[in-house]
């Protein structure tokens, strides 16, 4: 039986990737990007699309690129709609990409959180997974570990003229897949040095912190599912081994931060070779 495995990682293959061009002028962007997505996500989840304008040297119009997160789809979806209207009155080429090198050099980088909500629940729906916060909890910070003279995490301190203070949230939450029995755990801990200006800048700094915190552990759990897809349209979750989870308050990595977003930006710049 044929199978495809999804990871919760951004797809660099290029045989997930197409070319959608010879789109006429007649359009907004808005309408074209809505009628792409609309397309091609039939077909499959999409970790991203994209519209341009064609370049000034040739005619008028737009092209655009889809990247999908299964090679499987991404084939099905270029057989299905080359040469067809779809949503104009003319008929559009659709193309795999031929390029012969990753996309973007990032085959490590994880998925947003975002990201994993979307690809989680196109792939198991909004019931086929649920979480559970096993702890979450302010820390010591590291520079108040290092002996800055204060005995709390919180407390500012005198830096630079100004009164600030670090803030430190550890998180360990369990990722549960009740319909296919398994689950699994993410860590993470997230520091912050922010000027005091105020309690209620201090607890909304608590706030953003805590639900940052959360977010990451999640994607961190999700770095280890695995979504197996059969040729009969079931889903099925199995985890890929990993070292074992250190304790939230032994995190083994920090990230400090000053505004922080987790959304990967947009990749421009994505050159498509098509046969």
């Amino acid at each position: 039986m044929e199978v495809d495995i999804i990871e919760f990682k951004v797809p660099v293959e290029s045989n997930k990737a197409l070319f959608i061009w010879d789109i006429q002028p007649c359009y907004s962007h808005t309408y074209i990007y809505e009628r792409v997505l609309s397309v091609f996500s039939s077909f499959g989840p999409l970790f991203m699309v994209k519209v341009c304008p064609n370049a000034p040297s040739v005619s008028p119009g737009f092209y655009s690129l889809v990247k999908f997160y299964c090679s499987r789809h991404a084939l099905q979806a270029q057989r299905s709609t080359d040469g067809h209207a779809l949503f104009q009155s003319t008929p559009v080429k659709v193309r795999l990409s031929n390029r012969q090198v990753p996309f973007l050099r990032l085959d490590d980088q994880l998925l947003s959180h975002t990201r994993c909500l979307e690809l989680a629940n196109h792939c198991l729906g909004f019931n086929g997974w649920s979480t559970r916060i096993i702890n979450l909890k302010e820390l010591p910070s590291a520079s108040l570990e290092e002996g800055c003279g204060h005995e709390a995490s919180g407390r500012s301190q005198e830096m630079s003229g100004r009164s600030q203070a670090t803030v430190r949230y550890g998180c360990l939450l369990e990722l549960s897949f009740p319909r296919h029995g398994v689950s699994t755990r993410g860590v993470a801990v997230i520091e912050e040095t922010f000027s005091l200006s105020g309690p209620a800048v201090c607890m909304q700094k608590h706030s953003k912190l805590q639900r940052w915190v959360r977010d990451k552990a999640l994607v961190h759990a999700f770095s280890s599912v695995l979504l197996i897809l059969l040729a009969d349209g079931r889903v099925m979750v199995e985890l890929r081994p990993r070292d074992q989870l250190l304790p939230v308050d032994q995190p083994e990595e920090v990230i400090k931060v000053n505004e922080l977003v987790f959304e990967e930006e947009e990749h421009a710049d994505l050159d498509l070779d098509v046969s």
